[in-house]
Order: C-alpha cells, then structure tokens, then sequence
C-alpha cells in the first residue's frame, strides 16, 4: 500500500499524503505572515508539529516495510523525505529553520505516477536524459563563461578604478555577472567612455549566454530517439524502482517480482 499505487488503498493512501504536504505548506506559508502568525500562532504551531510527526511515522513505515530500507534511505525520494521531516527539529534549536519545511512540495512530484500521468513522466525522463547527455558541454561553455566575466570584471576595475564605484575585482566580477546575465540592477555603474564600451560588449555577449545552453539541450533533445521508459506504476517492494519494462514480471535492478 505504501509502495503501490496500482491498488485502491495505496492510491488512497498517497492522495491522503499529497493532501496533507499542501496542509502543511499551507501552515508554514501562513505562519509567515505576521498578523497571522499573532492571531493563530499557536495554533499553527500545533498542526506545523502534527504534520511533521505524521511524515515522520510515514518516513520510518517506509523503512520497515521496504525490502531494501538503505536504498530506499539513500534515493531522491528518500532524501525529500527525510529533509521534510528535518526543519521541524531543527526549529527547537535554531527556530527560522522550520520554514525549510516547504522542501516538501518536491514530495508533489508523487502525483505524476499515482494519478498515472504517464505523458508527464516520459517528458521528464526524457529531458533528464538530454541534460545528462549535454552535461560535459554545458560544463565546458560555464567554465569559458567564468573566465570571461572574471576577465571583464578585472578590465573593468582597472578602466574605471575606485573612484566610478568598482572598489575591487571581486565587485567588479559581479558588475559582470549582473551584466552579461542581462539582469542588470544598476547599483554599479561604468562612467568612461572605455567601460561603457565593454559593458555593451558584455550586453551583447548576455544574448549569446542565453542561446548557447538552450542550443546545447535542443539538439540533444532531437539526438534521443527513443528512451526506453515504462508506464508500469507498481514499484518494486525490494528495492522502490518504478522504472519498469510494460511486460516485466520481475525487477530488472534486484529481481523481486513485481507482477
């Protein structure tokens, strides 16, 4: 039932979860506000502290129930778990640590396999593949990116100097940043003639820095052709992969059955 989401009763049971994370969040989201905070804090306090114990008995459930408890443990879902479960905790001894809470809505994205939005998951999958696939390109092109604002912060210094507001090459690498990112708060400045001349080189260049990675992703993208994916929801009661064959009987990761 914890695992499955085949059945009626493992379907119930994740909706029930996903109802109470947007609860909770709700919570953390009102307890932000003051006014709030002083009419209903105590009761938000309470709910705040119900959820986190429910998720906390949910978490070890999940443990116990589960073939293989390390794997389940050390997966992504494992981890939202536990981090969800965390700020709460956290809170006896550093008390701002409960808005963390919100990390719970990536538990959410268990409602793409419980309702069985099977177009949704292989949409994913697929571009996480091209991310993957792309991941040594994009590496190279962030590197030459560094390099280029680390040299246009430094030329920056030297043109324009203390006085025109660039104090050091640290801030003058993030006037670069902030520049060739096109977001441009406006809080530093160039006033010559030469730093007005990098800076629109380095506006111009903003547009390449935007183009380039999508280029990059895009034609991946189109280069996978087929990605072997499932629209099988059980998972498996051993080890938790989902990503099962549509014929498969037993899991191709540990070889419990699945079916």
């Amino acid at each position: 039932m914890i695992f499955g989401y085949d059945s009626f009763a493992g379907k119930a049971f994740d909706v029930g979860l996903i109802i109470a994370i947007n609860m909770s969040v709700i919570v953390v989201l009102l307890d932000s506000v003051e006014s709030i905070r002083d009419s209903y804090g105590g009761v938000l306090m309470g709910l705040e502290w119900f959820f986190t114990i429910l998720f906390t008995l949910e978490y070890f459930a999940r443990i116990i129930c589960v073939g293989k408890p390390i794997r389940y443990v050390l997966s992504f879902y494992g981890i939202v778990d536990f981090l969800s479960i965390i700020p709460t905790y956290l809170s006896l001894v550093f008390p701002p640590a409960h808005y963390l809470i919100d990390i719970r809505t990536i538990r959410l994205l268990r409602v793409f396999r419980i309702l069985k939005l099977a177009r949704h998951i292989r949409a994913a999958q697929v571009l996480r593949a091209a991310l993957v696939a792309s991941r040594a390109k994009i590496t190279v092109f962030l590197v030459a990116v560094m390099i280029i604002v680390v040299i246009a912060g430094t030329l920056m210094y030297l043109i324009e100097g203390k006085e025109n507001g660039f104090e050091s090459i640290p801030e003058s690498i993030y006037w670069a940043i902030v520049t060739l990112t096109t977001v441009g708060y406006g809080d530093i400045s160039p006033l010559t003639v030469g730093g007005k001349m990098l800076a629109s080189l380095l506006m111009i260049m903003g547009y390449g820095v935007i183009a380039v990675p999508t280029g990059i992703v895009g034609v991946e993208l189109s280069q996978i052709s087929k990605v072997n994916l499932t629209t099988k929801t059980k998972a498996c009661t051993q080890c938790t992969l989902e990503t099962h064959d549509k014929d498969a009987k037993y899991c191709k990761k540990c070889g419990a059955l699945i079916s």
